[in-house]
């Protein structure tokens, strides 16, 4: 998969936390009903995302079979309606 390819909502089973990743690199993390918790950007070298947040806050994660596996949460990929 090419970087854009990974643009878009990825979400954890429960619902709970959901993670845009937008094009230009800017991600939005929603928690519950809490929008925009987290906000800051990201880079992809291959399968690998590394995120730094507008807080100094820095995570990264791992994108495998469709999967992304980011900072002890499994989130899969929200498909468009």
């Amino acid at each position: 998969m090419d970087n854009q390819s990974y643009v878009g909502m990825w979400v954890t089973k429960d619902g709970y936390i959901r993670h845009q990743l937008l094009p230009g690199g800017r991600h939005d993390e929603a928690r519950g009903a809490r929008k925009s918790a987290y906000q800051g950007s990201y880079t992809i070298q291959g399968n690998h995302i590394e995120y730094l947040d507008d807080t100094g806050f820095t995570a990264d994660g791992d994108f495998r079979d469709g999967v992304l596996y980011h900072a002890g949460m499994i989130l899969f990929r929200e498909e468009k309606q």
